[in-house]
């Protein structure tokens, strides 16, 4: 999510990690690492106030790598180790950079007309894509799941088409023609075995099978207007899926099928409802029958205010399903979801995540945020050379491991991929422009 002009906004970005166990939030001065592992209790793990406007800032899972670009060099990636406070490396782009993805075997980065491609572990330039549809909102989605790595993107500026890339074979999977308006929002299962969509009207959410492309569901999410959906995730094990907009409903799908028998799986009023609109929409013209094959929200949540934007997730906090919505006036809301009856979600906590007036530079100690002050001044492990004529980047990398050395040509250690939360917030100096 990108806060950036909107009225009451208290920081630039928001972002959950790949498994939703963390929160990612850029500010004016810098960026901050949140631990989502309690629901009463907001864990800072870190905080870093020497970049300014951080509008894209990026972790990898639960590691203590995390990728930050400011609207001070916006064609220019970097990437800290915030536990030592260190720089691993930067990148230049030929154009400013719209997001950046990554996971365990990829790292991403988006531009308006181009896509780079980068392993994760020496940041080699695996492939270039040129000429892509213009998309100035940055839109992508990439998998996380171990055994694939899928990547999603626009196919078109007056359609809905989805390009699906798989960026371990280097190669087009693809192209599903998703919606007839220009595409919203996209997200995958954690398994990448799902894609979801949703386009600029704002009314349909789809979801499709990956890599087949073939269509699986299709929910309304309203009739009376069109809206802007910012947001979408699917929950662990891919049963729900969220759908948050610029209105103050945040709607929750559920996604059920019949068994292999023709059974359901899980016998519920909206489940049977949805069977016989879908039999009987068979009968009916084309324009009613999508009307009533496409079945409503399984569970809702009303925000207290509207036309904001948002981005939501749906995660497993303390063994229980939780729906977790960041706004931009600076709030973290937690709700309980009943898996079964679904219906109104409760609200179980809510978080304020802007501790610092930086317009005053008054530090305000909200609760959960336990800040400590360390000062760090490493140098940085690598530094950007320039571009060349052709555009494409490219940097000279010294490596990086434990003691600071190279190891085989290793920008990002094997461990950093399987490290645990880190319990302790900083703000030290080693991660700032350069």
């Amino acid at each position: 999510m990108d806060g950036a002009g909107e009225p009451g906004r208290q920081f630039g970005c928001a972002s959950f990690n790949q498994d939703s166990t963390s929160l990612a939030l850029g500010t004016r001065t810098g960026y901050k690492l949140f631990s989502l592992t309690s629901v009463e209790k907001l864990d800072c793990i870190h905080k870093s106030a020497n970049t300014p406007d951080v509008y894209i800032v990026e972790r990898l899972f639960s590691s203590s790598l995390v990728v930050v670009v400011s609207a001070a060099m916006p064609q220019r990636m970097n990437i800290y180790h915030f536990k030592k406070g260190t720089e691993i490396c930067n990148y230049s782009y030929p154009n400013n950079i719209l997001a950046i993805k990554l996971n365990r075997q990829r790292l991403v980065v988006f531009l308006e007309e181009s896509i780079y491609v980068h392993n994760i572990k020496d940041m080699k330039l695996l492939k270039t894509l040129l000429n892509t549809p213009s998309n100035p909102s940055g839109l992508c989605a990439l998998s996380t799941s171990q055994s694939s790595s899928y990547l999603a993107y626009p196919g078109s500026v007056t359609s809905g088409d989805i390009i699906v890339h798989d960026t371990n074979s280097l190669s087009p999977v693809a192209t599903i023609p998703a919606h007839d308006s220009p595409l919203a929002a996209l997200a995958f299962s954690a398994s990448a075995t799902k894609l979801a969509s949703a386009s600029e009207r704002g009314t349909v959410v789809r979801v499709f099978s990956v890599p087949e492309g073939e269509r699986l569901f299709e929910f309304r999410r309203g009739m009376k207007r069109y809206v802007n959906i910012s947001s979408l995730s699917f929950s662990p094990d891919a049963q729900f899926l969220c759908a948050s907009s610029n209105t103050e409903t945040v709607h929750i799908f559920k996604l059920e099928q019949l068994g292999p028998r023709g059974e359901d799986e899980a016998v519920t009023w909206t489940a049977y409802m949805g069977k016989m609109f879908s039999a009987a929409s068979s009968y009916l013209p084309g324009p009613v029958s999508g009307m009533m094959s496409q079945d409503r929200a399984f569970a809702t949540v009303h925000l207290f205010s509207s036309g904001q934007r948002n981005v939501c997730t749906l995660v497993t906090i303390q063994r229980l399903l939780r729906l977790l919505v960041a706004t931009a006036d600076g709030q973290l809301f937690i709700y309980n979801v009943d898996p079964q009856d679904g219906g109104e979600c409760q609200l179980a906590c809510k978080h304020r995540l802007v501790g610092v007036d930086e317009n005053h530079g008054v530090e305000i100690k909200s609760e959960g945020e336990q800040l400590t002050q360390e000062t760090h001044s490493s140098p940085s492990y690598a530094e950007t050379v320039a571009l060349p004529a052709s555009g494409h980047p490219t940097a000279t990398l010294t490596g990086y491991s434990e003691d600071g050395g190279v190891k085989k040509g290793d920008v990002i250690p094997e461990h950093e991929f399987a490290v645990g939360p880190i319990n302790s917030c900083r703000s030290g100096t080693g991660d700032g422009q350069g």
